[in-house]
């Protein structure tokens, strides 16, 4: 059992639909829609000292929404979770909401409108273990995010290498860095970070540990405590505390798969890029999505072809000098790492043919990525 004692028989409290819905909705995110356990179908929902605390969890990533009520007896007690959302998202705006607890069912009364919701005990709702912490580090969650968004793409998202469906995050000597690989291409960003100091600790967040915290940092706007323990990672704002199982295993050695030795430099305009490789890209065989880069003095072509015999290409002025090159790439791939450089123009380098092509933006030294070539 969890915080507050048991007290079934007398919760109560009243609270703004404004205040309570968004908070309602982000924690609710996270509870899947199929369980095998009916509680986990449930919000717990805590009153104590005028605030009220909800807890969603599918076992692996664990969500809390804190709120100020008003009216309140202390409490805990769990309910459905999709109809207690949906319940509020269809009262009227600024509305005042009442709960109140009566014989194991929850009533919920705004203006002329009145329901009861069923429970369970909130002694049956599973507890995340929140060890102590190994080292803690307090973010700006706008940049947290950033750091975030500029890697996720990368994530594997069925690998039987259970340790590559997520990300790596690795914090100490002044960074922290995310790093995200399926194989066949790689993300990697930094952010740096005063105080760190010491040994790096390195842990693997899962896929849903990683969306879950991505979809809380765009509520945020103040700073977020991340905490790491040696099997949870855990994020806390004023209003939310997100805690994530941690991927037991080893996340390869992503310094190994970074080209060093690339001397062919194209520096072009991301937009024309992106925009020339989607036109080329609709004539890509759907399955392999491959597209040739043919690298002359100053420009660079693309084309691409399908087993239907049609074909399309496009070239593209670049700044390069040096020796021809041809070579395979997905194209899914490099549109994925176009849409997170921001700046308008990019750096690409590559060795040969069959050497990964590594992009960056000219400016920031923040995030390089990898991605590997491909046989056409």
């Amino acid at each position: 059992m969890k915080g507050a004692q048991q007290l079934d028989t007398s919760m109560k409290f009243s609270v703004n639909r404004e205040s309570l819905l968004r908070p309602l909705q982000q924690v609710a995110g996270v509870v899947e829609r199929k369980q095998t356990l009916p509680v986990l179908s449930n919000l717990l929902l805590q009153v104590q000292d005028d605030k009220l605390s909800m807890t969603g969890t599918d076992l692996e990533v664990e969500l809390i929404g804190r709120v100020g009520v008003s009216d309140a007896e202390p409490g805990d007690i769990t309910v459905p979770a999709r109809k207690l959302v949906d319940i509020c998202r269809e009262i009227p705006d600024k509305a005042n909401i009442d709960f109140s607890l009566n014989e194991n069912r929850i009533e919920i009364r705004s203006g002329r409108f009145r329901s009861t919701l069923s429970t369970l005990p909130a002694v049956d709702f599973p507890s995340v273990d929140h060890s102590d912490p190994e080292l803690t580090t307090e973010l700006d969650s706008k940049a947290f995010k950033n750091l975030l968004d500029k890697t996720a793409f990368a994530m594997a998202q069925q690998d039987v290498r259970y340790f590559l469906n997520g990300m790596l995050i690795e914090i100490g000597e002044g960074h922290v860095r995310s790093v995200a690989t399926d194989g066949h291409r790689l993300a990697m960003s930094d952010l740096d970070q005063e105080g760190l100091t010491g040994d790096v600790k390195q842990v693997i967040v899962p896929r849903k540990g990683v969306i879950e915290i991505q979809r809380l940092l765009q509520e945020l706007e103040d700073k977020v405590a991340v905490a790491v323990g040696s099997t949870h990672l855990c994020a806390t704002s004023s209003m939310f505390t997100l805690t994530t199982k941690l991927v037991d295993g080893k996340f390869p050695d992503y310094q190994r798969v970074i080209p060093r030795d690339g001397d062919k430099i194209v520096m072009a305009d991301k937009q024309e890029l992106r925009q020339a490789l989607s036109r080329t890209a609709i004539l890509s065989n759907e399955k392999f999505r491959g597209i040739r880069f043919s690298l002359a003095s100053g420009q660079l072509q693309l084309s691409a072809n399908n087993p239907e015999q049609e074909e399309a290409e496009e070239t593209v002025s670049v700044e390069y000098q040096g020796d021809s090159l041809e070579v395979g790439f997905n194209v899914s791939y490099l549109q994925d790492v176009l849409s997170v450089i921001e700046n308008e123009r990019v750096r690409v380098t590559l060795a040969d043919a069959n050497s990964s092509a590594v992009l960056e933006d000219p400016e920031l030294e923040d995030a390089i990525y990898v991605v590997m070539p491909m046989k056409l």
